[in-house]
């Protein structure tokens, strides 16, 4: 009897096994956190909370301590005085087609931005003189809000103004994501999950946009697609925190 059960035993284990939801579910938990992984592995880490290693400051040697690191925040104070110098933190490494998520809180009645495609070239004491903005504002006090709408928060800079407003008021976090791609020729920015600006990033209709801006006679302005990601001194304070970026 023995020889005839054990067989069948065996069977009725191995279906009991395969049926056996407990197992399913945790073949589906583990595929769902290697996808997590791999999705993670995508993105790299610009800031981390606790030191400025990955950032240097545009055609300076050093980075002053007008920019600090303070509750796991990059935070420009300007500084008074004869202590006081123009100074854009910038990226070390360079970046073409991107997504960066990026916070960002403004002071009251403060203005910053975040710039991509920046060359360091001696001739120019800050970044912007070649690489494009998209605009951190505080939209109800500042005087550059009255200006147009290509200067509120979100606009990529003088040229393309947000469909909505989706700041934040001055003092609360925005979450930002800046998308650049010169494959697909498109760029935009969902600004606290709003998708408020979207552009081409290169030939005859970026030229168009250039053309009718304050940069139209800048000659390096948006010419290069490759460059350093920089952040605005634009005398307010300014906070910034879980910075990352992704390669596309």
């Amino acid at each position: 009897m023995k020889t005839i059960y054990l067989p069948v035993m065996a069977i009725l284990l191995i279906t009991a096994c395969k049926n056996d939801p407990k197992s399913s579910e945790e073949k589906i938990q583990v595929k769902s956190e290697n996808m997590k992984t791999e999705e993670q592995d995508d993105w790299q880490v610009l800031f981390n909370g606790k030191n400025l290693d990955s950032w240097q400051v545009y055609n300076r040697d050093s980075i002053s301590g007008q920019w600090r690191v303070e509750n796991e925040a990059i935070v420009f104070t300007p500084a008074t005085g004869g202590q006081r110098i123009k100074e854009y933190l910038m990226t070390k490494d360079k970046f073409e087609n991107f997504e960066l998520e990026i916070e960002w809180k403004i002071s009251e009645a403060g203005n910053s931005g975040i710039l991509w495609a920046v060359q360091e070239m001696e001739k120019y004491d800050e970044p912007y003189y070649t690489g494009p903005e998209i605009q951190i504002l505080d939209n109800q006090n500042h005087p550059d809000a009255q200006n147009g709408l290509n200067r509120t928060a979100g606009a990529l800079y003088d040229m393309v103004a947000p469909k909505v407003d989706a700041s934040k008021p001055a003092g609360e976090w925005n979450k930002e994501i800046i998308h650049i791609d010169h494959q697909a020729n498109i760029g935009w920015v969902e600004l606290n999950g709003v998708r408020i600006v979207e552009f081409p990033v290169h030939g005859e209709r970026w030229d168009k946009m250039v053309a009718k801006s304050k940069f139209k006679d800048w000659k390096d302005f948006g010419a290069s697609r490759e460059g350093h990601i920089a952040l605005q001194d634009h005398d307010d304070k300014v906070w910034f925190r879980n910075i990352r970026i992704k390669e596309l």
